[in-house]
């Protein structure tokens, strides 16, 4: 058995697909394929069920798959442990960044430069998308690191490190009816618009659940897909939006939520599962940036 094979097994596994796992690894399928039966030959049980439509695991493949995630997380641990020897800290991590990082102590660029400055042997790839996207892409193995703004009921699968907790709260134009307020509730909001964010967005899933357990309802009549965006449709009087307070520009109306305000709660995530040590390097120069952040 040769970690080649359970580099191939794994990726199947994750995609649950030969053609993707082919695409993840750079080799054509019937390689895929090939390493796949060799690896079920010489374990003496079928790790994959193929039909002409999908692959699943078969109850071996389920148990197989944890062990060969951590043989596989070891090996790269003694190659990074022999890089450190020869030099410093080499590989690559692969970052799961979003739109609005940039009001973080901690933002994706900061830690970038960190990283470099101190390991300049790391390679960061960065992918941008929404947290729903980073979430599945951790689970899936197809990232190392993301900045995710998920609640814990969202992050199944993921171990959460925050870097910034914000209590968020309505945003008005000057001259609306609440701009005047010290406070409003949810349950006021029934006739008003709304702007919001896409609904994978973690604000979105925070606002989302805020009307639910306040037994609220709102409409939402446009949805923008950044937050510059969205806070120049309220400055039209197109709409109102709930967001954190450091996103709110001078210009407008911030009026804090009286019961069930959402709270926004940026994190680096990981899967729930061994990470590799330029993850975790990665993942401490995260969190001592926030804490430095935080500390002043």
């Amino acid at each position: 058995m040769e970690l080649r094979q359970l580099e191939v097994f794994v990726a199947v596994a994750e995609e649950m697909s030969i053609t993707n796992a082919a695409k993840r690894l750079n080799v054509v399928q019937s390689a895929i394929s090939a390493t796949l039966r060799k690896l079920e030959r010489q374990l003496g049980v079928e790790l994959v069920a193929r039909t002409t439509h999908k692959v699943e695991l078969t109850d071996a493949g389920r148990l197989f798959l944890p062990e060969a995630r951590r043989t596989l997380a070891a090996a790269a641990e003694a190659r990074h442990v022999l890089e450190q020897l020869r030099g410093g800290l080499r590989g690559t991590v692969r970052l799961g960044v979003m739109l609005y990082d940039g009001v973080l102590a901690a933002s994706p660029p900061r830690l970038i430069s960190h990283l470099a400055a101190h390991h300049p042997g790391l390679e960061i790839v960065v992918r941008t998308g929404t947290s729903a996207e980073h979430a599945e892409a951790l689970r899936r193995g197809r990232l190392d690191l993301a900045y995710v703004a998920l609640p814990p009921d969202d992050a199944t699968g993921l171990v959460l490190h925050p870097l910034l907790t914000a209590t968020m709260g309505l945003v008005v134009p000057p001259g609306h009816r609440l701009a005047g307020r010290t406070q409003v509730d949810l349950t006021e909001l029934a006739d008003e618009p709304f702007v919001e964010a896409a609904a994978a967005w973690g604000t979105r899933v925070a606002n989302d659940r805020a009307f639910v357990r306040a037994g609220a309802t709102r409409t939402i009549r446009y949805e923008i897909g950044d937050n510059r965006g969205l806070l120049d449709f309220v400055r039209h009087g197109l709409g109102i939006a709930i967001v954190p307070p450091l996103f709110v520009d001078p210009d407008l109306v911030f009026v804090p939520i009286a019961r069930h305000a959402p709270q926004l709660v940026v994190s680096l995530a990981t899967a729930d599962r061994d990470v590799s040590m330029p993850a975790r390097e990665l993942l401490r120069a995260g969190r001592r940036l926030a804490g430095d952040f935080a500390g002043r």
